[in-house]
């Protein structure tokens, strides 16, 4: 009994402390989610109230309706496209943070977080007035200087692609020069003295041992890009859709409440997706380092 006791109030401490926590979440997020999945498998009646038997006939119409999977794929191929060029972009960043000087990395630092300062919809105005078609935007305006001619670029998912990455650029660099920082410099210094090139030590020592940096970063860019809203919307327009904007239309203008939840649910598994694909493939590649190393 002398046992139990404590036992029970550490237990109890426990409850108490995570309770706060426990009830934010469920309030917060899963409540929603569940309404939101509940409301997927209902029917828009023809008076306005949603209701009828459950159905999956809103996921059917997701699913075979070429309009719908067109936007499905631009919505995978603009968050795929985003998240490779912020990784190409972040490790140069991410490795001065992490071993250039401390002032130069401090520097860098708030350069890549002070954007977050500003506004999303301040930024995308940003990049319509840079991209803007004719003479009116800046990057045309430069070419027809240049000779170059003018581009079409807004409203299309390359617009989208670049907004994006400005945007999330931060959650991919943050992680990985967290990554690089745990990364013993004797490591990388003892490839450089068997004769190892700086790309080599990259691509041998770096890149691996920076992987669970960079998987929190791309999952991240990812799922941000996959539910974003704002810049599809004002740098894709009514011609680049991505399942943020059907989902407001869905709601908002045609008052489908039944498919825009569905079209919701649809992002929320692809994010889950991501994430479960990111821990299998670290566990993995760490369970096998390990076995490699015994």
């Amino acid at each position: 009994m002398r046992k139990t006791a404590p036992a029970l109030g550490r237990f109890v401490t426990g409850l108490v402390l995570l309770g706060p926590a426990v009830i934010f979440f469920l309030v917060i997020f899963v409540i929603p989610v569940g309404l939101m999945v509940r409301y997927s498998f209902l029917q828009q009646m023809a008076d306005g109230y949603v209701g009828g038997s459950s159905t999956l006939a809103n996921y059917t119409r997701l699913a075979t309706v070429p309009l719908y999977q067109k936007v499905v794929m631009t919505t995978l191929r603009i968050s795929l496209f985003t998240t490779l060029a912020a990784a190409v972009l972040a490790y140069p960043l991410a490795l001065v943070i992490a071993r250039g000087p401390a002032v130069i990395g401090r520097v860098l630092t708030i350069l890549v977080i002070a954007p977050l300062l500003v506004n999303v919809v301040v930024r995308a105005y940003g990049w319509r007035i840079i991209l803007g078609g004719g003479n009116s935007g800046v990057l045309n305006w430069a070419l027809s200087r240049l000779g170059l001619g003018p581009v079409e670029v807004l409203y299309t998912e390359w617009a989208i692609v670049i907004g994006s990455v400005q945007v999330f650029l931060p959650m991919m660099a943050l992680p990985l020069a967290a990554a690089i920082g745990r990364i013993d410099p004797a490591v990388e210094d003892a490839a450089r003295t068997l004769g190892a090139s700086a790309f080599a030590v990259f691509r041998r020592v770096t890149l691996p041992l920076s992987i669970p940096g960079l998987g929190v970063g791309c999952t991240l860019v990812f799922s941000l890009t996959a539910s974003s809203f704002i810049l599809p919307a004002l740098l894709g327009g009514n011609f680049t859709k991505m399942l943020g904007t059907l989902v407001e239309e869905q709601i908002l203008s045609v008052f489908d409440w039944p498919f825009g939840a569905a079209i919701s649910t649809v992002m929320v598994v692809i994010v889950m997706m991501i994430n479960v694909l990111y821990v299998v493939l670290i566990e993995r590649r760490f369970r096998s380092r390990a076995s490699e190393g015994l």
